[in-house]
């Protein structure tokens, strides 16, 4: 049961971070400027909508898990592992914050994929391991843009 604790106290961080990375991606999708605008402005976009499934997903399976997911800004802005961005306009510096931050959610959901793996729940572990290919792959992606 301290391991089950323990998966739900990763899966609240995990949440939290992921509500702070949101509201990080709208702020970069609204302030874009440059020659990158169009392009950027558009991957932003498919980017906070992707996050915000990703966080519906995470709250349900708090849910499904019988725990509470957390749900307000302090408590985000409490248990998230990334800040909030100060303004940024310029294509390169926004996809930068965008690398880095899915970098520590990667590392999130990698502890969360060896813990559910632990316990044996496959529901927790399948999310997961999901979120992992996926940022893996966009980070490969975004980092061969900015020429990383």
């Amino acid at each position: 049961m301290k391991k089950s604790k323990k998966l739900v106290k990763l899966l609240n961080t995990l949440l939290a971070t992921y509500q702070i990375h949101y509201q990080n991606l709208r702020a970069l999708h609204w302030n874009i400027r440059g020659n990158d605008f169009f392009e950027i402005h558009a991957k932003y976009e498919e980017l906070y909508l992707r996050t915000q499934t990703i966080i519906d997903d995470l709250a349900e399976r708090i849910l499904t898990l019988e725990a509470q997911p957390l749900h307000s800004y302090q408590a985000y802005l409490d248990k998230a592992v990334i800040a909030e961005n100060e303004h940024i306009a310029e294509a390169r510096v926004g996809m930068s914050y965008v690398v880095r931050a899915q970098e520590e959610l990667l590392k999130l959901e990698r502890e969360i994929l060896a813990l559910s793996a632990e316990l044996e729940d496959e529901g927790t572990n399948s999310l997961a391991s999901d979120l992992i290919g996926e940022k893996e792959k966009t980070n490969w992606m975004f980092k061969a843009w900015i020429n990383k």
